[in-house]
């Protein structure tokens, strides 16, 4: 492309930044022209400065990326964003896409495909790192809490995510800035709609599905 590519990058870790401008750099006509650590100022800044393509994390405090991109989608239906994430779980890589996302790749991989992956999506092209999808005529091994946890909102994913991992109540609602009574009673509810009483329940279907880092 011949004009500058305007990216807004979008992690809760400052060195993780520096490390992708400096990974930016090397194609010259890059520029970041804003920073997010947090999905509530991502969209803020995406309605303000009106990037060209958005780098988004996953894991972040408050909103989580996935609801970000949901969020910017819903404002801008032509927006571009590139996922990169330490999960390479397919079901994490199936949210992304599903909320918006044109494109999903790796931390681990970023140095060699991260550039590719921009020059795809501005070409609309779309681009996921290699290996990441199964066929869709794969089947699943729990397909019944697979078609569950597809159906989560961003939000429930999260916690769940999070209780399955042995988080506590208190350490869900700091890390995502709620309430505990909000974090509990999201809790009560996921346990329901996956028809289980306890934590280790749940971890034992996330880990089932590949949704916790082995």
């Amino acid at each position: 492309m011949s004009n500058t590519l305007k990216i807004l990058l979008v992690d809760d870790h400052a060195v993780v930044r520096a490390g992708f401008r400096m990974l930016l750099s090397v194609r010259g006509n890059v520029e970041v022209i804003a920073e997010a650590e947090r999905g509530e100022r991502a969209i803020q800044l995406y309605c303000e400065s009106k990037p060209d393509l958005v780098v988004m994390d996953l894991s972040m405090p408050g909103i989580g990326g996935l609801e970000a991109i949901r969020r910017i989608v819903a404002r801008d239906a032509n927006a571009r964003i590139l996922v990169y994430s330490i999960y390479h779980e397919q079901v994490y890589v199936r949210r992304a896409l599903d909320a918006g996302a044109q494109g999903y790749i790796t931390k681990n991989m970023a140095p060699n495909l991260l550039l590719p992956a921009i020059e795809s999506i501005m070409q609309g092209k779309g681009y996921t790192e290699p290996g990441l999808l199964k066929p869709a005529d794969e089947p699943s091994a729990n397909a019944q809490y697979q078609a569950l946890i597809d159906a989560f909102s961003p939000r429930e994913f999260d916690i769940f995510r999070l209780l399955a991992q042995g988080l506590t109540v208190s350490k869900i609602s700091i890390h995502l800035c709620l309430g505990n009574k909000t974090i509990a009673n999201y809790a009560t509810q996921i346990k329901k709609k996956l028809q289980v009483q306890t934590t280790t329940e749940l971890a034992h279907i996330a880990v089932n599905l590949n949704i916790l880092n082995q």
